[in-house]
């Protein structure tokens, strides 16, 4: 059981929740029904799984080539053997579509699915092996758990689902870029365009710097676009002005130590924000005798 469930990169999953349960605490109806609210945020949770599991199916091969793969995900280590692991990915995501158009909303469900395909097939067979700008696009799958969760607590989308998916969106470049100067060796030994191994780390330290200062520009803005209020604000400003040192940092001290810095904070920075996100939408709610 444990060897399936790292199928799902847990750890991701962990991250897309978090931002999932953002969307249900800033759109609110939710909250009044705990059964839906259960269904919605598994259903959200077998998405994210599903679509990792693909990946995860289809990249077996390439895993059990790299370093920082091999000895810890479970088809390179036979223990799941393939044809689970896609029957796998397949179940949890069909239950995962179903439960959304049955608890959620059909936008939901279509959402869900399209995720499940963009990120399972779309980004890990064509995209990734093809382009260096694969995790710039590929990174708008795991920047949908807000908007599925909207879309199934509402059955339609807001300003709000849509500025939290372009956080995510802008934070995924930054993120992937400086774990992928760490293990560059990795991607170049399976031949993945990455953007170290293409243009260079120099471009990539840019390129980090340029997405992290409009992500936090962004962040700083959702207050005044209705997206947010003081705790988000406050949250964004502290958080994003050490991401932003940072970032800065890494590009005039370029090494492996000061990208990994950067990697391991664009975690905690965006579980922070989005913990703020929460309680700053929760601080929002009227009080109702």
């Amino acid at each position: 059981m444990r060897d399936y469930i790292e199928l799902t990169k847990p750890r991701i999953v962990a991250l897309v929740m978090i931002t999932a349960l953002a969307g249900v605490v800033a759109e609110r109806s939710l909250l009044l029904e705990p059964l839906r609210l259960i269904v919605v945020l598994g259903a959200i949770m077998l998405t994210a799984g599903s679509a990792n599991a693909f990946n995860q199916y289809f990249e077996r091969d390439l895993d059990a080539q790299m370093e920082r793969t091999r000895a810890r995900r479970p088809l390179p280590r036979h223990r799941v053997p393939p044809g689970g692991a896609l029957g796998f990915a397949i179940g949890i995501g069909v239950l995962s579509v179903i439960a959304l158009a049955m608890y959620g909303s059909p936008l939901a469900a279509w959402l869900a699915f399209g995720t499940i395909a963009f990120y399972g097939f779309f980004y890990t067979l064509w995209l990734k092996p093809r382009t260096v700008h694969n995790i710039v696009i590929g990174g708008a799958a795991g920047a949908m758990g807000p908007v599925i969760a909207w879309a199934a607590a509402s059955g339609h989308l807001a300003l709000a689902p849509v500025l939290m998916f372009l956080v995510i969106f802008l934070w995924t470049p930054p993120h992937f870029w400086a774990l992928a100067i760490c293990v560059q060796d990795d991607y170049r030994r399976v031949q993945i365009p990455m953007l170290p191994i293409v243009k260079g780390e120099a471009e990539t330290y840019r390129q980090i710097e340029l997405y992290t200062l409009v992500l936090v520009l962004v962040t700083l803005l959702m207050p005044f676009a209705n997206a947010g209020g003081l705790v988000l604000g406050v949250t964004a400003l502290f958080m994003g002005v050490a991401f932003v040192v940072k970032a800065f940092r890494a590009r005039r001290a370029p090494t492996v130590a000061a990208a990994r810095d950067v990697f391991a904070y664009s975690i905690v920075y965006l579980f922070v924000l989005f913990l703020g996100m929460i309680a700053d939408a929760i601080w929002r709610i009227p009080l109702r005798s």
